[in-house]
């Protein structure tokens, strides 16, 4: 039997402990230690502009905040090694494409993702045009940097790699695997808690009423 190949996930930040401390739990942990994921965090500050470890600058035209500089993310890119068409490039920001499980069942096809994490005000538009594959959001409102949007694509994607979940079968029918259908609602025991009563269909063991009403009742 074949090997399922590990997903390497890098990501650029200020901040490695946020990420570490999410991808050694749980499935993401267990895939680590499987084999089948790879997340390393790296300290942008370690490609700083300067022995005093900056990696922003005002903005040019003025504003509010600081900016992101270019540099660092391309020092690090590169040192790196970061390429191929196995590669993708990924920087999460509030201006990017909306994330959905369609880019996750995309990304899950490349073999290493990186991810360039911003802070303060933002990131030189060069980081997003020069350097990254695409730009990614997770969603309509603004956060204090980019560490969360990559820890939900990281997850999102490191799932349905081969071997992650331990059924297969628990990809089929959830949420959006179709990109469209939210799951059917699920019940377990106890049968009846107070007055909430698990509906009689489920348990009838009648497998064709209860597709029909699992059908029925995905939104």
């Amino acid at each position: 039997m074949a090997k399922n190949k590990t997903l390497k996930v890098d990501v650029l930040t200020l901040f490695p402990e946020m990420i570490d401390a999410y991808c050694n739990a749980s499935i993401l942990g267990r895939a680590q230690k499987s084999k089948l994921l790879q997340v390393k965090a790296h300290d942008l500050r370690r490609w700083a502009i300067d022995k005093h470890g900056h990696v922003d600058d005002r903005p040019f035209g003025g504003g509010a905040g600081m900016v992101m500089r270019v540099e660092p993310f391309y020092k690090a890119l590169k040192q790196l090694k970061v390429s191929g068409a196995k590669t993708r490039v990924i920087l999460t920001s509030a201006k990017g494409k909306l994330f959905t499980q369609k880019d996750a069942q995309r990304l899950a096809k490349y073999d290493r993702l990186v991810f360039l994490c911003g802070r303060y005000e933002g990131v030189d538009e060069r980081v997003a045009t020069k350097l990254a594959d695409e730009e990614l959001s997770i969603g309509p409102y603004v956060m204090t940097g980019g560490e969360l949007a990559a820890l939900v694509v990281t997850d999102a994607v490191a799932r349905l790699r081969p071997g992650v979940l331990g059924q297969k079968a628990s990809l089929d029918e959830e949420s959006w695997s179709d990109g469209v259908t939210k799951e059917y609602p699920q019940y377990t025991r106890p049968e009846v808690f107070g007055k909430w009563k698990v509906p009689a269909v489920l348990l009838s063991g009648d497998h064709k009423k209860i597709a029909e009403w699992r059908k029925k009742n995905q939104k």
